[in-house]
């Protein structure tokens, strides 16, 4: 009788220790869950990609910095922005003053052709970054510069058919 008892214990306490770690796991599982979305809340409002280090969003392949070549726009460009009302009912003006790099990939097949009629289309070039900066005000310009440089981008590379340019670079930006 008493091994029968001794035994029936032992169930009861294998059971209950069964019980607790599925308890046990489920609390876990659902916690871990709701860390890992916050983590891509978290990734998502930071703009942050979780692919380490693959290539850019674009799809071009990344470029080393021994492979790129930054042509710099001769000029400072002075650009008028897109006027606006403001909430007072006041039509604001500004500028922008800044220069313009390209960043050009040397292990590009078509870079020695291309290459040469990136200094031959210069005014082309500022022509087409002036019609593009203009046509924003500059809240959109301060708010989305990443935007604004692949609208520029794209069109500078179908101005050239050709992606050899594979980045826009804009310094000492200055607005009044």
């Amino acid at each position: 009788m008493k091994k029968n008892l001794l035994t029936m214990v032992i169930l009861a306490l294998l059971l209950v220790n069964i019980a607790l770690t599925a308890v046990m796991m489920i609390s876990v599982t659902s916690t871990n869950k709701k860390t890992a979305a916050l983590i891509d809340n978290i990734a998502t409002v930071m703009n942050l990609e979780l692919t380490g280090g693959e290539a850019e969003e674009s799809g071009s392949p990344a470029v080393t910095l021994a492979d790129t070549e930054i042509y710099s726009i001769a000029d400072q460009m002075t650009i008028p922005l897109k006027e606006y009302t403001d909430e007072n009912g006041k039509v604001v003006k500004s500028h922008m003053v800044c220069h313009f790099s390209l960043q050009v990939n040397k292990a590009h097949e078509d870079y020695k052709t291309m290459n040469e009629l990136i200094a031959a289309n210069e005014s082309v070039i500022k022509d087409k970054i002036r019609t593009i900066v203009a046509s924003k005000t500059e809240e959109e310009c301060k708010n989305d510069e990443e935007g604004l440089k692949a609208e520029i981008l794209k069109a500078i590379q179908d101005l050239f058919g050709s992606d050899f340019i594979y980045g826009v670079v804009i310094s000492d930006t200055v607005y009044g």
